[in-house]
C-alpha cells in the first residue's frame, strides 16, 4: 500500500497517544494534527485549526491532499463532520474515521442510546426520560424512586452531566435546575432518570466498519480527583489495562450480549459508522451492563489501550474506510499498562495556565511514555495550557507495578500546582 497523508483532529492526551501510534506506521507519509499540543508536534505538524471549524478543515484537506481524517473528540462527530465530508464533492473521497451525525447520537443523546439498547435487547439500567412537557410527571416519579437516583443530561455536557443524588430533595432540586433553569444549557432540557447500579466500571473499545469489528484491549479509568476515589469528578486521573476482573468468561458475556448486538443494531438500522465504539460498562455481580456509549476513544483510556496495540493502526483505519475489517486480527502487548495524569492546581475547578513544565527533557525510559494533554510551547518552553496537563504511561508485569513506575517517573516532572493521584490501580495490588 502507498503511504498516505493523515489529519488528526484534537488536542488532548488521547490525540497525542493516537499521533504517537499513527506516526510509527510505514503507511503514514505525513501527519498533521489540528490543533494539537506541545507533544503532538513531535509526531507531525500542528495546525492552528479548531476541531469544529469544518470550513478550515476542508481547506487543509484540499491544500495538503489529505487521504484520511481521524476524529479524536466527540463534538465534531455529534456536530456532523462525517456528513459534511459526505455532502461535499471535493471531500467525499477523503476517508474519515468516525460515525455519521445520526449514529453519533449514541453518545450525543442519552435518550437515543437508551432507546437503541431497548430495541436491540442490550442490558442496561432501567430508565425514564422527562422534559418540559412531562415535568410534573417527572417530579412525582422522582418522589417515589428508590435511592440513590441517577440524573443524566440528555446531551453533551463536557463530562459533567451525570448527577447521583442521595436523597429525594436533592434529586428534585437538580431536576428543576436542569430542565427549568438550564444548568447544563440545552444539553439538560431533556433528563434521563436511571436506576443506580452497584458494581465496578470498565471501558471496552471496538473499531467497526459498520458491519464487522475488532476489539481493542479493555481499560478502567479513575474519574475522582482524590485518592481512594473521593472528591469531585474529573475528565480522568488515570487508567489501567488490562482490567484484572475482566476474564475470558466475563468478556465472552460482553461480546455476545453487548458488542455483537450493538454492531448488528448499527448495521440493521443502516447507520453510517466507521470508527470507534466506546462501551462504558459496569460489572454487577459478574454480569455486564451498559452505562453509556461514546462514539470515540476515551481519555485517559487511550493512553493505555493504544500503547498495548502492536498492530498497525493506520492499516486498521484503512481497512475500516474500505469496508474490509472482516477477518482482521489484532496483536497486543501482553504486559499491563497504567497511566497517571498530572493536573493543574485547582482542577477540576478553576485553575491557572502558563506555568513552565520542568523535567521532561531528562526522561529516557524504555517502558514509559509521556503523553501531553493541556500543554503549549512558547519560546522553546513547554507550558501548562489546561486542567489535565500530562499523562505518564508505563508498562509492567501488573497494572499496579506499571502504575508505580509511572508515579516514580512523575516525581521528576514539576510545574506550579502539579497534582496527581498516587493510587491508580490501587484495588488490583
Amino acid at each position: 500500500m502507498k503511504p498516505i497523508k493523515i489529519l488528526l483532529l484534537g488536542s488532548g492526551g488521547r490525540e497525542h497517544a493516537l499521533a504517537w501510534k499513527i506516526s510509527q506506521s510505514p503507511l503514514c507519509e505525513k501527519l498533521y494534527i489540528a490543533p494539537g499540543n506541545a507533544g503532538t508536534k513531535e509526531c507531525g505538524e500542528n495546525l492552528n485549526v479548531q476541531v469544529n471549524d469544518f470550513v478550515a478543515i476542508q481547506s487543509v484537506c484540499l491544500r495538503e491532499h489529505i487521504n484520511l481524517v481521524v476524529v479524536g473528540p466527540e463534538e465534531p462527530l455529534v456536530n456532523g463532520i462525517y456528513d459534511y465530508f459526505q455532502n461535499d464533492a471535493a471531500l467525499k473521497h477523503v476517508a474519515l474515521i468516525g460515525p455519521s451525525q445520526e449514529a453519533a447520537q449514541l453518545e450525543g443523546s442519552k435518550a437515543y442510546a437508551k432507546a437503541f439498547m431497548q430495541r436491540h435487547g442490550i442490558p442496561t439500567a432501567a430508565y425514564r426520560e422527562f422534559d418540559q412537557t412531562n415535568y410534573a410527571e417527572g417530579v412525582t416519579y422522582l418522589q417515589n424512586h428508590p435511592l440513590p437516583i441517577v440524573l443524566k443530561a440528555d446531551g453533551l455536557a463536557a463530562g459533567k452531566g451525570v448527577i447521583i443524588c442521595q436523597n429525594h430533595v436533592e434529586a428534585m432540586a437538580e431536576f428543576e435546575l436542569m430542565i427549568q433553569q438550564s444548568k447544563f444549557g440545552s444539553a439538560g432540557h431533556k433528563v434521563v432518570v436511571e436506576e443506580f447500579l452497584t458494581g465496578i466500571e470498565l471501558s471496552v473499545f471496538a473499531l467497526t466498519d459498520g458491519e464487522s469489528y475488532v476489539l481493542l484491549p479493555e481499560a478502567k479509568d479513575y474519574k475522582r480527583i482524590g485518592e481512594g476515589d473521593k472528591g469531585l469528578n474529573t475528565g480522568g486521573m488515570g487508567a489501567v489495562s488490562p482490567v484484572p476482573f475482566a476474564d475470558s468468561v466475563f468478556m465472552e458475556k460482553v461480546r455476545t450480549r453487548i458488542i455483537e448486538p450493538t454492531i448488528n443494531g448499527i448495521h440493521a438500522e443502516k447507520l453510517a459508522y466507521k470508527g470507534f465504539v466506546f462501551f462504558g460498562l459496569i460489572n454487577v455481580n459478574n454480569e455486564p451492563l451498559v452505562i453509556e456509549y461514546n462514539c470515540r476513544m476515551g481519555d485517559p483510556e487511550t493512553e493505555v489501550v493504544i500503547p498495548r496495540l502492536k498492530s498497525d493502526l493506520v492499516e486498521l483505519f484503512l481497512a475500516v474506510s474500505q469496508h474490509r475489517l472482516a477477518g482482521k486480527t489484532l496483536e497486543f502487548e501482553q504486559r499491563a499498562a497504567s497511566t497517571v495524569v498530572a493536573v493543574s492546581g485547582g482542577y477540576p475547578g478553576s485553575y491557572e495556565k502558563g506555568f513552565e513544565i520542568d523535567g521532561l527533557d531528562i526522561l529516557n525510559e524504555d517502558d514509559t511514555i509521556v503523553f501531553h494533554a493541556g500543554t503549549t510551547e512558547e519560546d522553546g518552553k513547554i507550558l501548562t495550557n489546561g486542567g489535565r496537563v500530562l499523562a505518564v504511561t508505563s508498562f509492567g508485569d501488573s497494572v499496579h507495578k506499571a502504575a508505580q513506575r509511572s508515579i516514580k517517573i512523575m516525581e521528576f516532572i514539576d510545574f506550579q500546582g502539579i497534582y496527581y493521584r498516587k493510587d491508580i490501580g490501587y484495588e488490583f495490588q
